[in-house]
């Protein structure tokens, strides 16, 4: 199995619902270090799994949504815990979207590192059709 990791970050804020977040119950800040790591079993016909060009650019434009928000006040986020694992889900979600058309990717891991201690990843596969 062959895989491509791009990294980059987000800065948010948000806050949570319910007593198990302690003090992140309140309106807080996090600096989100986000690996998209693509897998898949065969190459392309470049010899590549994925142009890594390609994939850093995705996730730069996917994380730009979230970049300087405060996710408390985004419709799509209203009423939810936008936990670390719920991030990463939703970050993945996008990049399949964005990259459905690369036939030789089967799979896609999204972790999104709180700190150099804690993270978070989700995976989904990426086959036509296939919701993660």
């Amino acid at each position: 199995m062959y895989a491509v990791t791009v990294r980059d970050h987000v800065m948010i804020a948000h806050s949570f619902a319910g007593e198990v977040f302690g003090p992140a119950q309140r309106l807080h800040g996090a600096t989100y270090v986000v690996d998209a790591t693509f897998r898949g079993p065969e190459l392309g016909p470049d010899g590549i799994l994925v142009d890594i060009g390609r994939a850093a650019e995705e996730l730069k434009d996917v994380l730009a949504v979230l970049n300087y928000r405060n996710l408390d006040d985004e419709d799509e986020f209203k009423g939810r815990n936008t936990s670390t694992e719920a991030l990463a889900r939703w970050v993945a979600d996008r990049l399949a979207e964005r990259l459905a058309d690369e036939e030789q990717l089967t799979a896609l891991a999204v972790t999104l590192h709180e700190s150099h201690v804690a993270w978070a990843s989700y995976e989904r596969p990426l086959s036509a059709g296939e919701p993660g």
